[in-house]
């Protein structure tokens, strides 16, 4: 099979096409490298650099996804601070790349288009677990694009018969998590101060919860949705681990001194029910973080 992998050279996308490489399919990869990195890249796969927001882009977008069996829609400037940050910037690159990335598979036939979607599309939620029919709330730029994303996936379906299905990621950790810049995960945060010997330095009282699912059980469920014979109207599937932690949790586990610093605009908790996952993909998560953080810290040498 060939397949298509936006954003592929980023943290999730590059783990992903490294999957679908071992599986022995053909990958081609289209990246704009804002967020990705070059050593993410696989040898055996083809990357444009392309970015896809862009209007001008794309007869050449087109001709790229042309002929290929399904594309997975990663590509996305990711983190919600940064968006409230600058939401114009944000909207330009998530926005427009999911229209133009679903227009471009549908003009060329494509059968299916997986969407990365996000959890932060529910806000601040009180009812937990969070179910993919109950309310949303989207309460940043950011939260508010990727939630788009999974309409605009759906009118596809609807309109243009191009098959969709929208995962809605859970807190993503793993293999390639940047520990750099002011918006890193909060895993990250905490490794990148503890090798610089500082404080961990924990916004608010740190009792957010949040799911923490690993990133190769989100690339699994990308191929899963792929070829699952149960989606592709566009359904939203929840891909969370079903368990959460709190940030004070995680910062124990990374161990070291901690302080507390202002809080920012954040949902206060996240928890997925995965029930939906289980049922239409077949899918369940297979790691768990205690058992992954301390080789995490091995391997940076914490």
């Amino acid at each position: 099979m060939k397949y298509i992998v936006t954003g592929g050279a980023g943290f999730i996308g590059s783990n992903l096409v490294d999957i679908l490489i071992e599986e022995g399919h053909q990958v081609d990869v289209i990246d704009n490298f804002s967020t990705g990195e070059k050593e993410n890249c696989n040898n055996k796969a083809k990357y444009f650099e392309l970015d896809i927001s862009d209007d001008s882009n794309f007869n050449q977008l087109k001709d790229i996804v042309s002929g290929s069996n399904g594309v997975f829609h990663l590509a996305a400037l990711p983190r919600v601070q940064e968006s409230i940050d600058n939401p114009i910037h944000f909207e330009k690159n998530n926005t427009l790349s999911t229209i133009n990335i679903l227009k471009a598979c549908s003009d060329s036939k494509v059968k299916r288009l997986v969407y990365s979607a996000s959890s932060s599309a529910y806000g601040n939620a009180i009812n937990l677990p969070l179910k993919e029919d109950g309310p949303v709330d989207p309460i940043s730029p950011y939260a508010m694009q990727k939630y788009y994303g999974e309409v605009a996936c759906r009118m596809f379906a609807n309109v243009y018969g191009l098959e969709t299905v929208s995962l809605r990621y859970f807190n993503v950790y793993g293999e390639r998590q940047s520990l750099e810049g002011a918006y890193a995960l909060v895993m990250c945060v905490f490794a990148r101060q503890r090798l610089n010997d500082q404080p961990l330095t924990i916004r608010g009282d740190g009792e957010q919860r949040r799911d923490f699912t690993h990133v190769k059980d989100i690339a699994r469920a990308n191929i899963l949705a792929m070829n699952s014979n149960k989606v592709g109207q566009g359904e939203v599937i929840n891909i969370g681990n079903g368990e959460n932690k709190s940030v004070n949790q995680i910062a124990k586990m990374i161990g070291g001194p901690t302080k507390h610093i202002e809080p920012v605009i954040e949902p206060r908790e996240t928890l997925a029910d995965n029930s939906k996952a289980k049922e239409l993909l077949g899918w369940s998560p297979s790691v768990i973080i205690e058992d992954w953080v301390p080789k995490y810290k091995e391997d940076l040498g914490i």
